[in-house]
């Protein structure tokens, strides 16, 4: 079956009246009402209205409006945008929770009017404005509107993809990052709250589905670029949160509750002849007002020529609202070798996929872009992340992966010493390859100093200050986390964590469980969840939620402890006993925690020594893990604490 909107649309001649609520649309007069009071209307403006009333309640794509209002003419999407605002305002649409017009997020608009349809020739009206079809209508000319609403320029066609376009992509993506703040920085947020704002996934409007990671690797540089301006007054929603929305129709104002932000930017991008076009529009979300959109179209020859232009143009627009130290850097030049950066980007695509042959294809990518392009810093971090990836599922030898990652982060840290995601890769090195805590936290120390917008950063150092001691840092970084990265179940997981190690069980329980509404497969949830209730004295809720947990050797080791709690002792010997035959090699520090738990003090002693031996990378929580506490008594504990390096 065909769209019934569509099928409706088709259908209808002139001549008919649109009623839905007080208003009344005639389409043979071209008139707009309210209540038999006449509504001023522009011709476009009447034009896109209609088409709306037209296809109630469903999604009328961008495309579909511009198609039909304009034909075969191009229209800047931003001149769409300012229409639907004129709209909004002449219906006085203004009531979030009985909208009429509804935008739904990078995609378009639905009508959510109940309309009914007659024959205009058998409705008598009182007379209303009419709005002529075509003309210099002087109402036309809104002054609202940015851009030459009418300007029509014809359609260029379609072509392949041509080399260098990436390059282009990233000259542009600095524009459009300072673009925005040139907004954002007129702006004062209310007393010491921050700006909130999404920037929603780049839409690939290039025809060709391979393009998907020049797409998402974009907008996570859209997000890092932002998200570095001045995070005291700029807040970035992360890249996990806002991925989730890609190929969602979801209506803008629910993305604005579910990320509690006050804007939205939306992005797309084209290909138009030898041209690369990134759109770029800012929403507000509470009322969905445009507030500003540009296109960037360059032609791909010119786009090593004019980055250093761009970049002290924009320089010039905003440095009253930029440190010196921040002009400084912005007024470098940092020149795009256009493979490298795509080489770059197809490797962070198959990183995030998490998979063993996915990791195989990351390091290719990212060698090939440190090799095309040996100065770029975040290239040998990406190599650093994903051979210590590598040795880690064993795909590589341990001791070379770890070797090769440490040679790649230490490169990329001589190439800029201010990178904020090499120091990061550090900290993760020191903390499980060198097992120097305290390195380990004052490399991602500096990574938040540099970059504190970033979550995983964030989060990084949360878990550090945690297992340190340092409850109450640890607890204000988890929730930063989470307030940049609402919809990741790992910052809720990490909150959860911190404040089960802090001995908050009733928040911990009610973070975790937030953990696993937005991810029911995350297993360090379920674990955290496990031992919560064996905490709380609800041994049988934890056995329950043990049966949930997809990792076998967690959930033999989950049995031991929650036997052990229930009194069942036999059970408790048996999940020990199957738990030490098959992991012992390689998770003494685990089986420490159950031999402490049950408060044999001897036996858990012996099996941290081994833990040590192993390097075991639980080994860092021995401070303030809550089954180690019966411990915490005996001389030989603080004795262990003093051999980690880890404050007493």
């Amino acid at each position: 079956m065909g769209d019934p909107g569509k099928e409706r649309e088709s259908s209808l001649p002139d001549g008919y009246l649109y009623r839905f609520g007080p208003f009344a649309l005639d389409s043979r007069k071209r008139t707009l009402s309210r209540a038999d009071s006449p509504v001023s209307l522009t011709p476009k403006a009447f034009d896109v209205l209609l088409f709306l009333a037209q296809n109630p309640n469903r999604l009328v794509t961008k495309e579909e409006l511009l198609q039909a209002v304009w034909g075969g003419t191009f229209v800047e999407e931003g001149n769409l945008t300012q229409y639907i605002y004129y709209l909004r305002k002449a219906l006085g649409d203004n009531s979030e929770d009985a909208r009429l017009i509804v935008t739904i997020a990078r995609k378009g608009y639905q009508f959510t009017g109940d309309v009914t349809v007659t024959e205009a020739a058998d409705i008598v009206r009182k007379p209303a404005v009419q709005v002529p079809a075509t003309g210099n209508s002087r109402v036309d000319a809104q002054p609202s509107l940015k851009y030459p609403i009418e300007e029509e320029i014809p359609k260029a066609a379609a072509h392949w993809w041509k080399p260098g376009v990436v390059g282009a992509s990233a000259v542009l993506l600095v524009v459009v990052c300072f673009a925005s703040w040139r907004h954002f920085g007129g702006m004062t947020p209310p007393r010491s709250q921050r700006i909130m704002l999404a920037v929603l996934p780049f839409e690939n409007l290039t025809g060709d589905p391979s393009k998907e990671y020049l797409a998402d690797g974009l907008t996570e540089e859209t997000i890092s670029q932002l998200g570095r301006l001045n995070p005291d007054q700029l807040g970035v929603i992360a890249r996990t949160s806002v991925m989730g929305y890609k190929h969602k129709d979801e209506r803008l104002d629910q993305i604005g509750r579910d990320l509690s932000v006050r804007y939205v930017l939306e992005n797309s991008l084209r290909e138009s002849g030898n041209h690369i076009r990134l759109t770029t529009q800012l929403i507000q979300v509470k009322d969905q007002t445009h507030l500003w959109s540009q296109d960037y179209d360059y032609p791909v020859k010119d786009f090593l020529t004019v980055e250093d232009d761009l970049s002290k143009a924009v320089a010039h627009e905003i440095r009253v609202r930029l440190t010196s130290k921040q002009q400084a850097e912005l007024a470098q030049s940092h020149p795009v070798n256009p493979e490298a950066f795509d080489a770059y980007l197809q490797g962070y695509s198959f990183f995030q996929r998490s998979t063993n042959k996915d990791a195989d294809m990351a390091a290719k990518y990212y060698e090939r872009a440190t090799q095309l392009d040996p100065s770029y810093a975040l290239a040998w971090v990406g190599l650093s992340r994903t051979r210590n990836r590598q040795a880690n599922i064993g795909q590589i030898p341990a001791e070379e992966g770890h070797r090769l990652a440490r040679d790649a982060v230490e490169r990329a840290l001589s190439l800029n010493p201010n990178l904020a995601e090499a120091h990061a890769q550090m900290g993760r090195i020191k903390r499980l390859v060198d097992f120097d805590w305290a390195g380990a936290d004052a490399s991602i120390q500096r990574a938040v100093e540099l970059e504190p917008g970033n979550p995983e950063n964030v989060r990084l150092a949360s878990f550090s200050a945690a297992m340190l001691g340092r409850f109450d840092e640890g607890l204000q970084l988890a929730r930063r986390a989470v307030d940049l990265d609402p919809l990741n179940s790992h910052s809720w997981e990490q909150l959860g964590e911190t404040q089960f190690f802090m001995g908050q069980l009733d928040e911990a329980a009610a973070d975790s469980k937030k953990a696993l509404e937005l991810n029911p497969d995350i297993v360090s949830a379920h674990t955290s969840l496990s031992q919560i209730y064996v905490m709380q004295g609800r041994p049988q809720d934890a056995l329950r939620e043990i049966e949930r947990v997809g990792d076998d050797p967690m959930r033999t080791f989950l049995y031991a402890i929650t036997y052990q709690a229930l009194g069942q002792k036999k059970e408790s010997d048996a999940a020990l006993g199957e738990y030490i035959a098959k992991y012992h090699a390689s998770d003494a520090y685990q089986i420490a925690e159950v031999y402490a738990f049950r408060n044999q003090s001897d036996e858990a002693f012996e099996w941290l020594d081994r833990a040590y031996a192993q390097r075991d990378p639980g080994l860092i929580a021995t401070k303030v893990a809550p089954l180690l506490k019966n411990l915490h008594g005996d001389p030989r504990y603080a004795a262990f604490l003093k051999k980690l390096n880890l404050p007493i």
